[in-house]
């Protein structure tokens, strides 16, 4: 029997973890208690089967972990401690996807389009298709390392990286101890990563074979394309569940496992704990990893503590 595929995500103060029977977010609240939350998450896929053809997967899941992978940070910001004044409302998160949208197209697409016609004279089609590809790496290698100098962004990258630690000893058939999570790497073949860095290096690909084109054809052309390079890089990203010694499908996945040096960082003991929670919540999580399940906190009992203290009081102020 294949051994059930999990994977993950890093959340403020936390990590979130999936599977095939759901999904389930622990981090740490502001006085540094663990809180939980379970759903059964399915994926539009399950109701649909056309949308599990080759591609069109990709496209959905891409899809799916934008809108999801936002809720999840929101809901873990809203345990961290931020105020309600702070925390996205359902508008302010489609307003927030629209603008990573765009600010994608800017930066990804736009930009070194803009940038690559300058040089076309002189390196024709091809080299202006190169250079593209060149300039959107440098810009996204940037953009990660200016970010990672944020106090916040080092702790997501260090949960990134337990999240990693506690995926590899779990398909290890570990039980998972923190004891037996930390010595793995915190670099793994299946990580967002790499799945975003195969897709530029689709990208200059595919265009390296378009024509003559003026750049607001160029970037429209793109545009338009970046629903089949999403699904394209989504079925070498899971490549190393079906090939996992092939030379072939390490050598399409090392630049995703050499950019995870700059994306994921070694966690604390604590993080790990945080990892190992959250995957040994997932519904479905196989009972002879866990090692012990740690205690919870439930805010809702505070909730309804205060209510009925409220209902005590103010019945016996009417007496």
């Amino acid at each position: 029997m294949t051994k059930p595929y999990y994977g993950g995500q890093a959340v403020l103060e936390g990590v979130m973890m999936q599977g095939p029977k759901g999904k389930a977010i622990v981090c740490r609240d502001a006085q540094g208690r663990l809180v939980r939350k379970i759903s059964s998450s399915a994926s539009i896929r399950e109701k649909y089967p056309i949308l599990k053809c080759p591609i069109i997967r990709g496209c959905i899941a891409f899809g799916e972990s934008l809108i999801k992978g936002m809720q999840d940070i929101t809901w873990s910001a809203a345990q961290a401690g931020e105020s309600e004044e702070d925390q996205l409302s359902k508008k302010d998160m489609a307003i927030a996807i629209i603008l990573a949208v765009v600010l994608t197209v800017v930066l990804f697409i736009a930009i070194p389009v803009f940038a690559a016609n300058y040089i076309r004279p002189y390196v024709g089609d091809f080299g202006r298709s190169l250079a593209e590809g060149l300039l959107r790496l440098a810009i996204f290698i940037g953009y990660v390392v200016a970010i990672s100098r944020m106090s916040d962004i080092k702790r997501l990258f260090q949960y990134h990286g337990a999240e990693h630690k506690t995926i590899f000893a779990y398909e290890a058939g570990k039980v998972l101890t923190v004891e037996n999570v930390r010595p793995y790497t915190t670099i793994h073949p299946r990580c967002g990563t790499s799945f975003l860095l195969m897709a530029m290096i689709i990208m200059i690909i595919v265009f390296t074979f378009v024509g003559r084109t003026d750049p607001l054809e160029r970037i429209l052309i793109k545009i338009l394309c970046m629903p089949i390079v999403a699904g394209v890089s989504f079925e070498i990203y899971r490549l190393p569940l079906k090939f996992p010694n092939s030379i072939v499908v390490r050598a399409l996945t090392a630049p995703g496992m050499w950019m995870q040096r700059l994306t994921t960082s070694e966690p604390d003991d604590g993080q790990l704990a945080v990892a190992i929670a959250s995957i040994t919540s997932v519904p479905g999580f196989p009972q002879e990893q866990i090692a012990s399940m740690p205690e919870f906190y439930d805010p809702t009992k505070d909730m309804q503590a205060a209510q009925t203290s409220q209902f005590s009081q103010k019945g016996a102020t009417q007496c």
